[in-house]
């Protein structure tokens, strides 16, 4: 690559990640021409979000004497309050703990489940039975939040620090305010316009304490405006004295079991009250000589593994970052992989799935041989029957003693489903639309039963040893992601900071698990960044693929890479948004 790059400028094309001279970009003195910055280092602790004072709260947190869990959960409050576009403690949470003490890997499911008290057939009575999906926003796609029992599991783990001490920073910002960043209020202004429309339309029962909570003189704020949210400081208040029990069992449950009850919906604090937590085995591949890790369904994530599966068979770091080859496999390979994510992933306690089987490198190799290298596949099948037996935040923390703590929490659609309990300040989150309608189908609607979920955690481990936390949001995106952040470190040798800011790509137009009929026939859309060659682009469009150069969605990323040898902390953060990484 870098190669090319000289030779382009000797022949007086100068390139810079896909942008050419006079196009405003600058230009770095060392590294890949495309990176925003340099990786940031530091020796006694890392954080890494999507939001530079959630990120300064980690920090503060570290030095204050806490741990990396610790620091995470207070980041993570912070982040519910500071970009309330993508999460929040109405929704739900995903972790993967590296434990230096006890030298083991930990993964915590903390996703809610759905009402007790509503069967598939009153869903779908409520919605007309020729419905394909469960609406997406409003009180039939709440499920109960499981965001504060996962803080309160991961504290009693591990944590050292009293749960008031952690939430502090939170409240007081809820309190006294801070100004809005720039990625957050564009999005906060988008939801306020959907919202509207949705409650408009009746989708959503009442806006009104929406309207209430984030905005300000009839607007969500602007860029810089300072944003306070008192009724968030007292609910993360009562949290931090009272504990879990107030969010489940407590007043907090009592208000919204009042709320849903007002606006019709179904939720009930008997739901609340029987939500816990579960505490899983991290599962694995080894990529070329590295062991990636991810949490089972009823998560995504094993979609990830299975893509590099198939592509450890290809010689990627000889068809070139981003070359037409290298995105055709990549994509072809993500096809295969989401026809068994639309067809078997699902809540573990109603589907059993053979996950040793479906990440066996004989599995990987009979899917890799339906790939043809001169065509896109317009339509796939998911893989053998033996199969069957029975919008997000990332970011990552890790401290001085080498615990890293890789956390992933979402409302799931943007800001959720639009519904703000009275006088408490966050949204419900949406993570009931991706159930499915259809009976026969392991996805499918039950009472008390946890929904298929796209936030996916990840940890890299060399040789049993612990070297990279890292995760990237953004629905459907997150498994390419993973796969791609991977890929660009392990086959393309780029940096923590580089691997991110590289040209994505986003296939979109997968069989979904929650969508009754919706199997893909056309192939779907190939999403790319503008720093993609334009002869690259005629490659693939000649090979098949429907491609469309845009902005987005291709996710937001946040990593910590740990030097097994000097244990010193790399830290990278995400261009797209608005984060940062700071070590110390």
């Amino acid at each position: 690559m870098k190669i090319l790059s000289f030779l382009l400028v000797l022949a007086g094309v100068i390139v810079m990640g896909g942008v050419k001279a006079g196009e405003g970009g600058g230009d770095r003195i060392i590294g890949e021409p495309y990176a925003s910055r340099s990786v940031v280092l530091g020796r006694s602790g890392m954080a890494a979000t999507s939001h530079p004072l959630a990120t300064q709260i980690a920090i503060d947190i570290l030095k204050g004497g806490g741990n990396a869990v610790d620091a995470a959960i207070a980041a993570n409050a912070a982040l519910g309050l500071m970009e309330p576009t993508a999460n929040g403690i109405g929704g739900d949470l995903f972790v993967i703990v590296w434990d230096p003490y006890s030298g083991k890997l930990y993964g915590l499911n903390a996703s809610g489940r759905s009402p007790k008290g509503q069967t598939l057939a009153e869903l779908k009575a409520r919605i007309g039975d020729d419905a394909t999906e469960i609406p997406n926003y409003g009180s039939l796609s709440v499920s109960v939040p499981g965001t504060v029992d996962g803080w309160f599991e991961l504290h009693q783990k591990f944590g050292s620090m009293a749960m008031a001490e952690i939430l502090a920073p939170a409240v007081s910002y809820a309190r006294e305010g801070f100004p809005v960043t720039q990625v957050i209020a564009h999005y906060m202004r988008i939801y306020q316009e959907r919202y509207q429309e949705l409650a408009a339309t009746g989708e959503i029962e009442e806006i009104d304490n929406f309207r209430a909570t984030y905005l300000i003189d009839g607007w969500t704020p602007e860029e810089g405006q300072v944003f306070t949210n008192p009724d968030l400081a007292n609910t993360l208040e009562m949290i931090g004295r009272d504990g879990r029990d107030a969010f489940y069992k407590g007043e907090i449950a009592d208000v919204i079991d009042a709320y849903m009850k007002r606006i019709g919906g179904p939720l009930r604090k008997e739901d609340f009250a029987a939500h816990t937590s579960t505490w899983v085995e991290p599962v694995s591949v080894n990529y070329r000589g590295y062991d990636i890790f991810e949490l089972p369904p009823n998560g995504q994530g094993i979609a990830a593994l299975q893509m590099l599966n198939i592509l450890e068979g290809y010689d990627l770091a000889a068809m070139g970052l981003n070359s037409a080859d290298y995105l055709h496999v990549q994509v072809e390979a993500k096809k295969l992989a989401f026809e068994d994510r639309a067809r078997f992933y699902a809540d573990p306690a109603y589907y059993d799935i053979n996950i040793d089987y479906l990440l066996s490198k004989d599995y990987a190799a009979q899917r890799r041989a339906l790939i043809d290298m001169e065509a896109a596949a317009s339509e796939v099948d998911h893989g053998d029957p033996k199969l069957i037996e029975g919008d997000t935040i990332y970011m990552t923390v890790a401290d001085a003693d080498g615990m890293m703590v890789s956390l992933i929490q979402s409302n799931y659609r943007g800001m959720g489903s639009g519904l703000v309990p009275d006088g408490l300040g966050f949204i419900l989150q949406d993570r009931g639309a991706l159930f499915s309608l259809d009976p026969a189908h392991p996805n499918a609607y039950a009472p008390g039963k946890r929904p298929f979920h796209t936030i996916i955690p990840a940890f890299m481990m060399k040789d049993g040893v612990p070297v990279m936390s890292f995760g990237l949001m953004g629905g459907g995106m997150q498994p390419q992601g993973h796969a791609q952040i991977v890929i660009n470190i392990i086959d393309f040798g780029l940096n923590l900071q580089e691997a991110g800011d590289a040209a994505r790509y986003h296939h979109s137009g997968s069989t979904e698990p929650y969508i009754v009929g919706g199997k893909m026939t056309d192939g779907g859309i190939l999403q790319l960044e503008s720093g993609i060659a334009p002869e690259v682009i005629a490659e693939l469009e000649a090979r098949g693929h429907v491609v469309e150069v845009t902005s987005g969605p291709f996710g937001g990323y946040q990593a910590i890479w740990r030097d097994p040898e000097t244990g010193v902390y790399y830290g990278a953060s995400e261009m797209r948004k608005d984060g940062a990484a700071i070590g110390y």
